[in-house]
């Protein structure tokens, strides 16, 4: 049977010590756990490496040849293992997201630029997407979702409070052709895709759920067209009330059909359940709960 690493990473201990003592204080073993470990690798080779006085240790002629041999790969695993431990210890390196593109608040200016200025050696690459898909198979470090649409076996932490969805228009669109039940009105719809259908319409009322297949007049997979259009006076649309909450607040687009738009649980940033996660990965999370704090 071949020596394993550990036991070539003693001997190298022993040999650049000279003492199985000193090279167990650097391991944080005993003399004795030393002595052990290079007498299976001397039997595994079926040769003396080391020649054992009460006052000395020395390499026989065949150590000396190990010892030359084995070192300069030693060295470079003791260098890859140390730089790899500074991977432990710092936020660095590159990030990938998948966020949605409905996610406000995340994708908001202020909160990745506060993430990037504290997190200085971290790269972010966020893909913008609706599509819904297994981000560890496709390489991405984190994803941010409603949490209705995540995995079970995925770590999810909120990344705000409670969302709801709404129907909006313009005012001069519900002027002029009042307070809409749908039917029969124009609509601007949304898809992730274009191969998807077009997003169902999601209400509530007396505590159960329905929805309505709209037929869009216009359908596009940008919430930003949806939002203009409806400014524009093109019809009705459907979506995030937190997408929708500037234009209301300065009386661009009026909320219809509130009784029917209970809130739910919002988005979360959610990753593999993993014991020991990154530190990129624990930076972003970190950052994510002062932000809401």
């Amino acid at each position: 049977m071949l020596p394993d690493f550990n036991m070539l990473s003693v001997f190298a201990l022993v040999a650049e010590e000279r003492s199985f003592r000193a090279a167990g204080e650097r391991l944080g073993v005993t003399r004795s756990a030393v002595s052990q470990t290079i007498r299976r690798l001397e039997e595994n080779l079926g040769i003396a490496l080391v020649s054992r006085t009460t006052r000395s240790v020395s390499l026989t002629e065949a150590g000396e040849q190990l010892y030359e041999d084995v070192a300069p790969a030693i060295a470079d695993v003791r260098a890859a293992l140390s730089q790899t431990e500074q991977w432990r210890d710092r936020p660095r390196g590159h990030l990938r997201l998948a966020v949605s593109s409905i996610a406000e608040r995340f994708l908001s200016g202020p909160f990745l630029a506060g993430f990037t200025e504290a997190n200085p050696e971290i790269r972010l690459d966020i893909t913008v997407t609706d599509e819904e898909f297994d981000i560890v198979a496709e390489g991405y470090d984190a994803g941010v979702r409603l949490g209705e649409v995540i995995e079970q076996d995925m770590i999810a932490v909120p990344v705000a409070g409670d969302e709801r969805q709404l129907t909006v228009c313009s005012p001069a669109y519900r002027d002029r052709f009042g307070i809409p039940d749908l039917a029969g009105h124009r609509c601007i719809g949304w898809r992730p895709s274009p191969k998807a259908v077009p997003y169902r319409w999601e209400f509530t009322e007396d505590g159960k759920d329905f929805s309505v297949a709209v037929a869009p007049e216009i359908t596009t997979n940008d919430m930003e067209l949806m939002i203009k259009l409806a400014v524009a006076g093109a019809g009705i649309t459907f979506g995030m009330e937190e997408s929708f909450r500037p234009f209301v607040e300065r009386g661009e687009l009026v909320p219809l059909l509130e009784d029917y738009c209970p809130r739910f649980a919002g988005f979360y940033l959610y990753y593999p359940s993993r014991r020991n996660a990154a530190p990129k990965l624990r930076a972003l999370v970190e950052h994510l709960r002062r932000c809401k704090g």
